[in-house]
């Protein structure tokens, strides 16, 4: 008999990225939809225990980590934070730093921020930092692990590494690597209204069909509780796609290039404030566990 999957203990925060950080005029604002100033960093700090949390920024997917970790920084003390600082890692030695893995022992929650998702599941995949982000995950109930964009879609077990919107539902046009596994039973897209991606996450779906999509608007996100009851929260939308229950799919065998066929892909809308349960693959207009 198998032994029964242990749920989580931690929790997991994933944004779509262009959350806001407090930097645009408030005439200026480029999401107007249930917008609440700076509301998704405060649901970090939230669920990371308050303004004391300990919080650890990591910058590494980004090619300007300096600028990038200043800007969160700044995001944070403007929400009253009074620990947090940036984890400057940019290679797997600097991961592995006696003094980086303490860090990473001691804080409330780490933040991953925007960039190239393919970097961190470079840089920290199977070594130590990695691994305690998996322990701490797992079996710390106050643990929490947040990531925007990048840092979002590398939460899971396979990731989409990159792909033309455009050329989506094309076979091959959708590109798939190893994540970072905190999230074993979805794959996450980012930037997922504006930059047009419904097209790339059906096709990964598709090829992975046992698995939840989940499409995470600009200024949106998901906070997963026992790796199972996904709350939204943010200003935009989410989209869910569920492949449980394709019949027709032409992926395994079509040509490379040469369009798709999908029968019966369920798709769901999420706003701030729906529910989903993945296991049951059920939506719930408010929290209904």
């Amino acid at each position: 008999m198998a032994t029964p999957e242990i749920a989580p203990k931690g929790t997991l925060i994933a944004i779509g990225g262009s959350e806001d950080k407090g930097t645009f005029p408030r005439s200026k604002k480029r999401f107007h939809l249930n917008f609440f100033e700076l509301g998704i960093l405060k649901r970090v700090i939230d669920a990371m225990g308050g303004v004391q949390a300990r919080i650890e920024v990591i910058t590494t997917a980004s090619m300007i980590p300096e600028e990038v970790g200043a800007m969160y920084l700044s995001a944070f003390g403007v929400l009253g934070c009074q620990q947090v600082n940036v984890l400057d890692i940019r290679e797997e030695e600097d991961a592995l730093k006696p003094e980086n893995l303490e860090r990473l022992r001691q804080a409330s929650g780490v933040m991953f921020s925007g960039g190239d998702q393919s970097r961190l599941s470079r840089i920290f995949n199977g070594n130590a930092f990695h691994q305690i982000l998996l322990d701490r995950y797992k079996q710390e109930p106050g643990f929490v692990i947040a990531g925007t964009s990048a840092g979002a879609m590398a939460m899971s077990d396979i990731m989409i590494k990159g792909g033309s919107s455009t050329r989506s539902l094309l076979k091959g046009a959708v590109k798939l690597d190893r994540g970072l596994g905190f999230q074993q039973n979805v794959i996450f897209d980012s930037h997922f209204v504006k930059r047009g991606r419904f097209g790339r996450l059906m096709e990964a779906v598709a090829t992975h069909p046992f698995k939840i999509g989940i499409g995470l608007g600009e200024d949106t996100g998901v906070l997963i509780r026992e790796g199972n009851i996904i709350e939204t929260i943010g200003s935009n939308l989410v989209i869910v796609v569920d492949g449980h229950h394709i019949r027709h799919n032409n992926t395994s065998y079509a040509s490379v290039g040469t369009p798709l066929s999908i029968e019966n892909l369920l798709v769901h809308v999420l706003a701030y404030g729906n529910y989903y349960n993945i296991k049951e693959r059920k939506f719930c207009h408010k929290n209904q566990e």
